[in-house]
């Protein structure tokens, strides 16, 4: 196991833009009520005994700790600190013990083996270096704890992936850096955890891009 005392110090991420930041920070702030009552029976599944030590990547303005029982200790991955403000207005209302890390998730500045769960919605999308978080997912991870996620995949040939190749780029610009047809489940099926169950359901509204959906959880 590696000394992470012996490790150099994490990059910070890049700022955000910042009129794109601010704009993502209110959008799923206005949105956010909407898409939760979409996926909270994915999100009661996959985070069904979580508690104790939590990270918690891109936890945005905070909608996933209603999901953890008070006293959870979290630490939040979020290099925007335009969701900063919200997010420990809803750590302090959920009961729940919150550090922000700044920090991009290809270099988290938590010890291996340190967390029992580590969280993840709709993010996976926007990383610039996809193995490299899984990487640090795995390492983070105490043995048998576990990684659940829920993100918004490729669709398979058809209308809806004709979509996301025709918005891609715009798409990509407005939401910094989201990919809408980035095959996530087979990277997380080949990141070396011991067990992978992934679920994939439609994600019936307007947003279009994003109707192809996947939940579930490895246990490292």
């Amino acid at each position: 196991m590696t000394d992470t005392s012996t490790r150099a110090t994490p990059p910070r991420a890049p700022r955000p833009n910042p009129v794109r930041g601010r704009l993502n920070s209110a959008f799923f702030a206005l949105m956010g009520g909407y898409i939760d009552r979409k996926l909270a029976a994915h999100k009661r599944r996959i985070l069904d005994g979580a508690g104790g030590v939590v990270a918690e990547i891109g936890a945005g303005n905070g909608p996933n700790l209603r999901y953890l029982p008070p006293g959870t200790t979290v630490h939040a991955i979020e290099p925007n600190p335009h969701f900063h403000r919200r997010l420990e207005r809803a750590a302090a209302a959920r009961g729940v013990h919150l550090t922000v890390h700044p920090v991009p998730g290809e270099a988290i500045d938590l010890p291996d083996a340190s967390v029992d769960t580590v969280l993840c919605t709709w993010v996976l999308c926007t990383v610039g270096d996809l193995d490299g978080v899984l990487r640090e997912v795995h390492r983070i991870l105490r043995p048998g704890g576990r990684f659940a996620f829920i993100e918004h995949v490729a669709a398979p040939p058809g209308a809806v992936r004709r979509v996301q190749r025709l918005v891609r780029r715009p798409w990509r610009w407005a939401f910094e850096g989201c990919r809408t047809d980035r095959d996530t489940a087979a990277a997380i099926r080949a990141a070396g955890f011991a067990s992978v169950d992934i679920t994939e359901f439609p994600f019936r509204s307007t947003f279009v891009p994003v109707r192809t959906q996947i939940a579930g959880f490895a246990v490292r």
